[in-house]
C-alpha cells in the first residue's frame, strides 16, 4: 500500500471516506393492565423501579388503569428487557400477576 507521500508525489488524490454512527435503537418497557395486580403495587414499582416521582407514579399507573397499558420507561433493548424481567419476577414473589412488555421506539 502506497504511503500518504507517495501519493501526493504520484497526484493521486487522497479520499476521506467518513463513517456514520446509527443510534442504537431505543426500547420501551410497557405495563399491562390486569384484574388483580393492585394500583398501589403498580405506583410502587413506578417509584422503585422507574425512579418515578409520586405523582408521576400515580399518572401512569391510570394511564394503564384507564387505557390498558403505559410506557413505564424508555432504555437500550438489553436494559428493557432486564428491566421488564425483574419487575415481573418482583410481581410474581408478591403475589401479582403483573406483566411488562417492551417495544422498540417508533
Amino acid at each position: 500500500m502506497p504511503t500518504k507521500k507517495q501519493l501526493q508525489e504520484e497526484g493521486d488524490t487522497l479520499t476521506r471516506e467518513e463513517t456514520k454512527i446509527r443510534k442504537p435503537k431505543r426500547y420501551w418497557v410497557i405495563m399491562h393492565n390486569d384484574d388483580y395486580t393492585s394500583q398501589e403495587f403498580v405506583t410502587h414499582v413506578l417509584e422503585i423501579y422507574f425512579h418515578k416521582p409520586s405523582p408521576e407514579a400515580h399518572r401512569l399507573m391510570m394511564e394503564v388503569h384507564t387505557k390498558g397499558k403505559a410506557g413505564a420507561g424508555l432504555y437500550s433493548k438489553d436494559m428493557a428487557e432486564t428491566k421488564a424481567s425483574q419487575v415481573m419476577q418482583y410481581a410474581r414473589e408478591n403475589g401479582m400477576p403483573l406483566k411488562l412488555s417492551t417495544q422498540a421506539e417508533s
